[in-house]
């Protein structure tokens, strides 16, 4: 009985709640819009797209307080902690050396504040049935320990593979709320994209464990490969709170991946339709797209929810079935 005589909520006026804050300073870009101060944010793409050459490289700026060119970064010069679970040490050391270059300017110079975490492989077999709880809880004591409000975690699969389903991905993203809450961190989540078809654009469902993961995150962007040059990419934003959801379809920012000097980075070229860098399909490709949605005709799918199936408006949908009619 007296658990419940103990409150769990604060409920008040929402004038009240208003003037409680209206006085706390606007949270800092980190990264434009797509991340902003106090937010957890997802960045995905498939495998090899570049997603960790863009969280280093979205960490490095924060560390040295110098935005990357075409972006804004609003923040002061801060520690920021990079969890690597994708990159061994040596791997990471080769992307930031230049081997034409002499001894001097051979390996990149990352700022102090740059804080690289891996786990002790001593370490790494000691996981029991609770591995989840056991990392966010050492992710929290190494960032308390290296005084660092920034944290990137490379990569969300590492922590539970799992992670696409409810069952699992929502109590990860419960812990990380918690510390987001409690030592009011800004915490970059990097998550992957299972295969899917180029020439479909970039949507939230493209995100492996989408529905749990998309919940419980603040604002959310991806990196695709653009299907014009091998080396071209093109970064969308699919969920935003901080402001007007401004990077979409109609205003994707196109990239190039280059190596300059002793450092692998995005280069930033300047906005671009999301149309443009789409595979073609073919005809084959097509056909075999309309006999699918024809399938989910048959049992009874609406042309919205067959729309949100292949990322397309429902117009479209409307246009494929009146053309075989």
């Amino acid at each position: 009985m007296e658990q419940l005589n103990q409150k769990m909520f604060r409920a008040t006026s929402a004038n009240i709640w208003i003037d409680e804050v209206k006085d706390l300073p606007t949270p800092n870009m980190l990264f434009s819009e797509f991340w902003v101060e106090n937010e957890i944010c997802i960045l995905f793409a498939d495998t090899n797209v570049g997603k960790t050459i863009l969280a280093v490289q979205i960490a490095n700026s924060i560390s040295k307080g110098i935005p990357i060119e075409g972006f804004k970064m609003e923040a002061e010069k801060q520690k920021v902690i990079y969890f690597d679970f994708e990159l061994s040490a040596k791997q990471f050391q080769l992307r930031y050396t230049c081997e034409d270059c002499s001894y001097e300017n051979k390996y990149y110079q990352f700022d102090e504040n740059f804080i690289r975490a891996e786990i002790d492989q001593d370490y790494e077999y000691a996981f029991g049935k609770d591995k989840v709880d056991a990392i966010i809880k050492q992710v929290e004591i190494c960032a308390l320990e290296n005084d660092a409000k920034i944290i990137v975690i490379d990569n969300i699969t590492y922590i539970n593979d799992d992670v696409e389903t409810a069952k699992f991905a929502a109590p990860l993203m419960k812990s990380l709320k918690t510390l987001k809450k409690t030592y009011g961190y800004s915490i970059l989540v990097v998550a992957h994209t299972p295969k899917r078809d180029l020439s479909k654009a970039l949507s939230i469902n493209d995100l492996a464990g989408s529905k749990q993961l998309a919940n419980f995150t603040d604002s959310c962007f991806a990196i695709n490969k653009s299907s014009r040059e091998e080396e071209l990419r093109y970064i969308k934003q699919l969920k935003v709170r901080f402001s007007g959801l401004l990077y979409g379809t109609d205003n994707i920012v196109e990239c190039n991946i280059v190596k300059k000097s002793n450092i692998l980075e995005f280069e930033y070229k300047g906005f671009g339709l999301e149309q443009a860098h789409l595979k073609e399909r073919t005809l084959e490709e097509k056909e075999q797209r309309l006999i699918e949605a024809k399938s989910y005709k048959d049992k009874g799918w609406t042309n919205v929810k067959i729309a949100n199936h292949f990322n397309v408006s429902e117009g479209a949908v409307r246009k494929w079935f009146n053309k075989a009619a």
